[in-house]
């Protein structure tokens, strides 16, 4: 058991690795279109994890998992409307960031968008992120120092966005996302709640900052 845990482990290192240079292509590029470019590199993570950590296939949504998704998205709006406000309070270019992230909505149609949203970009980033790398960090330093140290990873690697703004936001949804599997360490809620969030607070009702971006 302790040699699948260090394998696992030094897989989500190289992992972590691998998301850098990924991550970068994605946000920092002009090839391609960007949601092209979101669904390549989020599911050549996802393809990773699953690689990685195997077992994750099994981790489906049944329709309990939906339900606690419904009610974890919830609450992760709710704080994500609290956090739009602030953000472009205290970060003096708040308003500019959370406009640009929403003017991602007109890089492709919103059903293709909603599509890979659902059936790659959330998916993979659960698998990547919290069914591989967290449970690999948890596995190493225990629940609660591995769920941060995961949690600030999966914030960290935002940096490369050179979005302050959308970096913060990605910690806060990782560290909620990282507690929640911390507590319940199955896959089936958080890919409800990643999905029905993603497409919830980017398609269906943005924060107020999104109004900015028109």
């Amino acid at each position: 058991m302790t040699n699948t845990k260090d394998t696992l482990f030094r897989r989500a290192l190289v992992g972590i690795v691998l998301a850098t240079p990924i991550w970068t292509f994605v946000f920092r590029s002009k090839r391609a279109n960007f949601w092209v470019r979101m669904t390549a590199g989020a599911g050549a993570l996802g393809s990773y994890a699953l690689w990685a950590r195997p077992e994750q296939r099994k981790e489906l949504p049944t329709l309990k998992d939906i339900l606690v998704g419904v009610a974890s998205a919830g609450g992760l709006y709710a704080i994500f409307q609290v956090g739009d406000r602030l953000a472009r309070r205290i970060m003096p270019a708040g308003t500019e960031e959370i406009a640009s992230v929403y003017e991602l909505r007109g890089k492709a149609p919103t059903p293709l968008i909603t599509a890979l949203l659902v059936s790659v970009i959330a998916p993979s980033e659960e698998l990547f992120w919290r069914g591989m790398v967290q449970r690999a960090f948890m596995d190493r330093f225990g629940p609660a120092r591995g769920t941060l140290a995961a949690s600030a990873a999966y914030g960290g690697i935002h940096l490369v966005t050179c979005n302050l703004t959308l970096t913060g936001a990605a910690a806060t949804a990782g560290l909620y996302w990282g507690t929640e599997y911390a507590v319940q360490p199955r896959l089936g809620p958080l890919l409800a709640s990643h999905i029905l969030w993603d497409v919830w607070i980017f398609l269906i009702a943005p924060t107020p900052g999104a109004g900015k971006a028109a």
